[in-house]
């Protein structure tokens, strides 16, 4: 039986009969997607190290190429003398991200933290294990666009885990999937007699 405008008024109408569309849950997505990038970076930083020890390799003529090399600053090649600060920062992003990652019920945000976080975790694994020594590691980089520095899988995660957490930022989207708007609403509704 139904009530105006579709709804059922049985309340066997309303149960769902077919398999169920749960989410995952978000905190999963987050590890997943972590331990996804982190895999991929290091992987496709092994493969680099053997695969390009003879020369650079022309993807998409001069446009894309693969070309191995050694940073042992941060971003751009820059800050070269403090690969130990550089260091330091990195574990403190881990901590960062992990500690938030609790909070976390936005599918946009494990997104956002998982790519950050594995991209973060590439990179210190570099600083941490690779030459000249522990904690002074050169981060291996092999993907060079023209007129940009080369750059790795992890860095494509951090930068367009930035992007998604500037996108969330902008739209007011929290960790938890609340939205400001209905922060203020509630607020709002709360004071009115």
């Amino acid at each position: 039986m139904q009530a105006a405008r579709g709804a059922s008024l049985n309340s066997s109408d309303s149960a769902d009969h077919g398999p169920s569309r749960r989410r995952p849950d978000a905190r999963l997505v987050f590890a997943a997607i972590a331990v996804v990038a982190y895999v991929a970076d290091l992987g496709s930083k092994q493969w680099a190290l053997s695969a390009l020890v003879d020369g650079d390799k022309p993807l998409i003529g001069d446009w894309f190429t693969l070309h191995l090399t050694f940073n042992p600053g941060a971003a751009f090649s820059t800050g070269t003398d403090f690969t130990i600060v550089f260091t330091a920062l990195a574990v403190v992003a881990v901590v960062v991200v992990l500690w938030l990652s609790r909070r976390v019920r936005s599918s946009v945000w494990a997104l956002a933290l998982g790519l950050l976080l594995g991209g973060v975790s590439g990179n210190l694994t570099d600083r941490l294990v690779r030459d000249p020594e522990p904690l002074h590691g050169h981060v291996v980089d092999f993907l060079m666009l023209p007129n940009w520095p080369v750059f790795n899988i992890a860095d494509i995660c951090i930068n367009v885990a930035a992007g998604l957490i500037i996108l969330q930022t902008f739209r007011g989207v929290a960790l938890d999937g609340s939205r400001d708007a209905d922060d203020r609403s509630d607020a709002a509704s709360a004071t009115q007699p």
